[in-house]
């Protein structure tokens, strides 16, 4: 990950913030410029989400990526939060605990580490609420 690409999505890494659509009321994050459902005619505004939410679906990872080998067994999953949107993230529990329905919260974790410098980037995780 690129340094200029890190700090342009930091508030949003940091801070659950996306967008909402005026027009049709919907929510998104990741934020989007462009309402899907509305096109050209949504009015997008930005939205800080509250961070509740549960689990839709999970995941437990047992052969990790490079980089995430001293984590494993891990667990990777579909939270949906309480606002609408959903998206993936690690939740941070034993993967015996875990199960569908589950309500999570956020927590500010490390991430990971990035390019030949080392450096540590942070954001959302989630644990059982």
């Amino acid at each position: 990950m690129s340094v200029a690409r890190f700090w342009r999505n930091q508030i949003h890494r940091y801070n659950l913030v996306g967008t909402h659509c005026k027009t049709c009321d919907s929510y998104y994050y990741p934020p989007r410029n462009v309402c899907p459902k509305c096109r050209r005619d949504g009015e997008i505004e930005s939205h800080k989400f509250s961070g509740p939410g549960e689990i839709v679906t999970y995941t437990v990872i047992h052969t990790a990526a490079e980089g995430f080998e001293h984590q494993a067994p891990y667990v990777l999953g579909i939270v949906q939060l309480d606002e609408g949107p959903r998206f993936t993230s690690q939740i941070v529990c034993k993967p015996e605990d875990v199960h569908i329905g589950m309500k999570v919260k956020p927590v500010f974790r490390k991430l990971g580490e990035g390019g030949d410098r080392g450096m540590i980037y942070y954001g959302t995780k989630y644990i059982p609420a």
